[in-house]
């Protein structure tokens, strides 16, 4: 069933560490060979074997319309015919952040760059410099990407190969980097209180999404904008998965909560290598050359990850039935899979904000990192192989979120409801 994706991955662990370019793509958590994907269209992914998958991953989350969506493929196309990359300032940069800031609330100058670890890590600096000073607090199980300062406790790939302690961090680094459970804001205050005047930023997910998803508790973030207020805190949204999914202004819109920066990823770029930050005036003005903060990329600002993220934002902006749509295909999915596992001899909790979602394994409510790492990863793993195995791709970790797409349909869902009601009935 997977011969020639097992031998692709035989190939590739002779050139490439571990044979993967990211590592939970090597489904060392869950077990087995990955699968080689070689195209996609709309709901559906299409492997080296000529197999068939209901895709639940998305790219992690900007194929919100599904893969090859034609406005986007049509936009990338045309801007190919004017070459891929001029390391020069174009209008459509001017235009995309323009767009951004009308559908994004609090950002009034916004500077693109590669990636969302690029991302995140820019707008640490920035606050830094804005405020004079070094330490941060960000949230155990949160990931905001591979620089330094945010593999400690880290989620995601971290979470799944359960590497806490990351070799070539150094201990000047990890020192700088104090960690709260995420939806504690007594630990963050007791944290500030510790560390008075020392602390530049506060940085979250607004819904975590690399420990599966977890919902923000009642009042959290509105906790922590009053804190960052009365501290003279920066606070940083990471929304490199909520951004313009979850609304058209992300978490911001959603939960009515302003962060003083906001970083963005791939879906910015309609699925291409693209990541953004952005807020506040006086906090931006500190990037170079306006001000003195140093930040820069030759990629920054490609003109086909512009061209295509224009094109996609536009539509989403467009559209607010769109969310609708989402919400409702969401829901149906949630509550279809929750009755589908009601036969199951072991526990189940299904967490969803908008259109991420994931399954964990437990009678307990799933809030933050510790209650997700106690839940039965192992059944995971079999769940994920029998759908696998039935044509669903899902997140091959426990510590990842699902991200639905406008391309599934009544059809995908009575699919994976049948494939999960097989499930239960089997173990």
């Amino acid at each position: 069933m997977y011969e020639n994706s097992r031998k692709q991955f035989e190939r590739a662990k002779l050139s490439i560490p571990g044979g993967v370019n990211s590592p939970v793509r090597a489904f060392k958590s869950v077990g087995g060979t990955p699968i080689f994907i070689k195209s996609a269209e709309g709901a559906y992914l299409f492997d080296e074997d000529g197999n068939k998958y209901i895709d639940y991953i998305n790219s992690w989350g900007p194929m919100i319309m599904g893969h090859a969506y034609q406005p986007v493929t049509d936009a990338v196309h045309e801007q190919m015919k004017g070459s891929f990359s001029f390391g020069t300032p174009t209008s459509l940069e001017t235009e995309m952040a323009e767009l951004i800031k009308e559908m994004v609330p609090n950002i009034d100058l916004i500077r693109m760059v590669n990636s969302g670890t690029e991302a995140c890590m820019s707008a640490l600096r920035v606050a830094r410099g804005y405020t004079g000073n070094n330490k941060f607090i960000k949230f155990d199980g949160c990931y905001h990407g591979h620089a330094d300062a945010f593999l400690v406790n880290a989620g995601s790939g971290v979470a799944t190969l359960e590497i806490q302690h990351v070799p070539g961090v150094t201990s000047a680094v990890a020192q700088d980097t104090l960690t709260a459970a995420y939806n504690n804001i007594e630990e963050v205050q007791e944290l500030i209180a510790a560390n008075k005047n020392e602390i530049a930023a506060i940085i979250i997910e607004p819904v975590g999404g690399n420990m599966g998803c977890i919902p923000p508790a009642p009042g959290f973030l509105q906790e922590l904008r009053k804190v960052c207020d009365s501290e003279n805190i920066v606070l940083i949204f990471d929304e490199v998965m909520t951004g313009f999914r979850l609304a058209a202004g992300g978490a911001q819109e959603l939960y009515g909560v302003q962060a003083d920066l906001v970083t963005f990823g791939k879906i910015i770029g309609g699925g291409l290598p693209v990541g953004a930050y952005g807020g506040r005036r006086e906090i931006m003005e500190c990037v170079a050359p306006a001000g003195k903060v140093y930040q820069a990329g030759t990629l920054s600002g490609n003109p086909l990850a512009m061209r295509a993220g224009y094109t996609l934002l536009n539509i989403l902006n467009d559209g607010p039935d769109i969310y609708k749509e989402l919400e409702r295909t969401a829901s149906s999915l949630q509550s279809r899979l929750q009755q589908a596992f009601s036969s199951a001899k072991f526990p189940v909790t299904i967490n969803r904000v908008g259109s991420m979602m994931s399954i964990h394994f437990t009678n307990n409510q799933v809030n933050d990192y510790e209650s997700a790492k106690s839940t039965d990863t192992e059944m995971f793993n079999k769940y994920f192989h029998h759908c696998l195995q039935n044509g669903i791709y899902l997140p091959p970790s426990a510590f990842e979120s699902w991200f639905i797409s406008t391309a599934i349909t009544q059809k995908e869902i009575d699919k994976t409801v049948e494939v999960t009601k097989a499930f239960a009935n089997l173990c």
